[in-house]
Formats: C-alpha cells, structure tokens, sequence
C-alpha cells in the first residue's frame, strides 16, 4: 500500500465530466429520463467530490481530524438523491403500461407472444416503486464504491456493466424489439443508451490510467456517480434483476461486508472472511492483485453474458 500513497485520487472527475459531455453532446436533452440522470451524476459526483477533497485536506493537516464525511452522511445524501431520482421517475415519466410495473425478471416473459399484450404481475404503487429505487440506487452506489479497492477493479467491470446496460437501453427503448423479445418497452428510454454507452467509453479511457500500477484513483467521486447511474438506467428500464447479475461482482463485495460486520458484531470478534470486502480476502489468501482484477472481470463478462442470453430464453 506504501506506493500507492502519493498516487493521484479524484480521477473520477474525469469520469463523470466525459459522462456528462457526451450526453449533452449526442443525447436527445429533451427527454426527461437523460436529464434526470445527468442530474443524477453530478448529485453524486459532487457528493463523492466532497468526501474525497476532505480525505485530501484532512490528509495533509494530520491533526487527527476526521477523514471524510461520516458514513451516516454520505448515506443521507446518497438516499436523498435516490428518493428524488426514483419519485421523479414515477411522478414525471413517461407513462407507458410498463412504467411503473414490478421489475422484469429473468426468464419471466414480460408480453404474451400470442396477443402482444403486457404480461403484468402488478403495478408498483408511488412509495413501492420509489423505495425500490432507493434501495438500488444507494446501494449500487456503495457496492461500486466498496469494489474501488484495486487498480483497475472497478472501472473494468463498470464497462462490461455499462456496455450490457447500453444493449439492454436500446432494446426496452424499441417497442417493436421489445415485444419481439417480451421485454417490458419503456418509451424514450433507448436515449439513455447514449448515457450508458458514454459511461462505458469514460470508464474504457480512464482504465489506461487506471490499470496496475494505476497512475489514478477515481474516488468516491466515481464510484458513487457511476454505481449510481447504472442503478437509475436499470430502475428506469426496469432492469433491476438483471443489474444485479450483471453486477453481481459488485453486490458480492458489498454483501461480504455486510455479513462481516454483523457476524463479528453477533459473535463478539469472529469474523468470515479474512477481510472484506472479499476481494482483500482472496488477497490475504494468496493471490495477487492481478489475479483477483483480471479474475473478476472474466466472471462479470459470464455474469453479462448468461443475464443477456435470458432475454432469449423466455
């Protein structure tokens, strides 16, 4: 960790400055779901931005003072922006059958074949649906910035997240390949495969950068922007099942440290890992950061493969 000290942080300002440059630049910026998300993004950038100038300042004085923004603050404003982003998309978008219904699940068809006709489960109520989206927000936000602990680890996996967010975009945005395919049609929302498809490029250029020995670290300024807006793309288009076996990478080490912490707070000490999250348990285990990095996107490639391959199989 010693040469890693004086290595650069807040490089997710790069990240989140080509996101928004490249929406602006080729997006439709008269759809409502881009210019939430945009909003999104900065929100959370900004947020991150915070808590890592801090880090940076507090850093230097080295009086004691407290590193970042405690966690119970940096949650509030995570789940705050969240609430906003998930009402919002209830109460202003745009109004379809499949807006507001429960998440698609895998394998589950979401159209009858035979009428072309939605297949519902059930409607969302206002405070279901924005809970939800609480939920996959916040949490998606601080999975992505648990995994930012290896160079190159979690902006590897955010491309492949992004790059199977952008096809998943384009096809709830297209209601004749949608319903060829008995997946819910979201109209407008094929724009935010620009958005993901801009996210997959900035995390791809910052990857050169960022890849061991990383010459930068994107922050929480990244990381909370960027789990964040893969979690409003996938609650817009009613995805949120297939992000997390897209992602299933990211929830895996945000689950790790949740097991630690309760288990060592129930068993007074013990723990189940040897540290979390888990990618420094395989570290300690023996293996090197390479190895867990390059590991870890080849199992997040599976994960994105088998989640689009479900689109087939219904």
């Amino acid at each position: 960790m010693a040469q890693k000290a004086n290595t650069p942080t807040m490089g997710g300002v790069l990240i989140t400055g080509a996101i928004l440059f490249s929406t602006l630049l080729l997006a439709d910026l008269q759809v409502f779901y881009v210019l939430l998300g945009l909003m999104l993004l900065v929100g959370m950038g900004v947020l991150g931005g915070i808590d890592d100038w801090l880090k940076l300042t507090n850093a230097r004085r080295g009086q004691g003072a407290r590193e970042g923004l405690h966690a119970w603050e940096k949650l509030l404003f995570q789940l705050g922006f969240a609430f906003l982003a998930g009402f919002f998309v209830y109460r202003w978008g745009v109004e379809n059958e499949m807006t507001h219904s429960f998440p698609a699940l895998p394998l589950v068809r979401s159209f009858n074949p035979r009428t072309d006709e939605p297949e519902m489960l059930f409607q969302l109520p206002a405070w279901g649906f924005t809970l939800l989206a609480m939920i996959m927000i916040a949490g998606s936000s601080n999975a992505v910035n648990l995994t930012d602990g290896m160079d190159g680890l979690a902006s590897g996996i955010s491309i492949i997240c992004a790059f199977s967010l952008m096809i998943l975009c384009g096809v709830a945005g297209s209601q004749r390949i949608a319903t060829q395919l008995l997946m819910p049609y979201i109209p407008y929302s094929n724009e935010l495969a620009v958005m993901a498809g801009a996210m997959a490029g900035a995390c791809l250029g910052f990857l050169w950068y960022n890849c061991s020995p990383a010459q930068v670290f994107m922050g929480d300024t990244g990381s909370l922007a960027l789990g964040a807006l893969m979690a409003y793309i996938a609650v817009v288009i009613r995805q949120e099942f297939l992000l997390l076996l897209i992602g299933g990478i990211f929830y895996l080490e945000i689950l790790s440290v949740i097991l630690q912490v309760g288990y060592f707070k129930l068993t007074r000490g013990k723990r189940i890992f040897r540290c979390a999250p888990i990618h420094h348990h395989f570290h300690l285990g023996g293996w090197t950061e390479q190895q867990i990095v390059v590991r870890f996107w080849l199992l997040t490639a599976i994960l994105a493969a088998l989640a689009l391959a479900t689109i087939r199989l219904r």
